[in-house]
């Protein structure tokens, strides 16, 4: 395999250069992508009270959320905390249950 020539420390400073003066507000031929922070944990009583503002079974409420109803009712008890995904459906659940609903 042959070696190629990497201009790395170049292109490291051209693109620092680009993100200091995208910061300092100059126009910059730039592609920017926000990442949205990961879902903050959720209490057993914050998991419950989307549920029930759901108006929803423990197993209704899993099947909502693709998980299973042990799922849910662990959380509930504060035997498991939900992970990353299911974070993210109950953040959705609480802020925008129409998605869910659709979905």
């Amino acid at each position: 395999m042959p070696k190629r020539k990497v201009r790395i420390f170049e292109q490291l400073r051209e693109s620092l250069e680009d993100a200091l003066a995208f910061e300092k507000g100059k126009a910059v031929d730039l592609c920017v992508s926000e990442i949205p922070r990961p879902p903050q944990r959720m209490a057993p009583r914050q998991i419950r009270e989307i549920r029930n503002s759901f108006n929803a079974s423990q197993a209704l409420f899993a099947l909502l959320l693709n998980v299973s109803p042990k799922a849910v009712q662990s959380w509930e008890q504060g035997l498991r905390r939900p992970r990353a995904a299911a974070l993210k459906l109950l953040a959705i659940a609480k802020n925008n249950p129409q998605v869910l609903l659709q979905a």
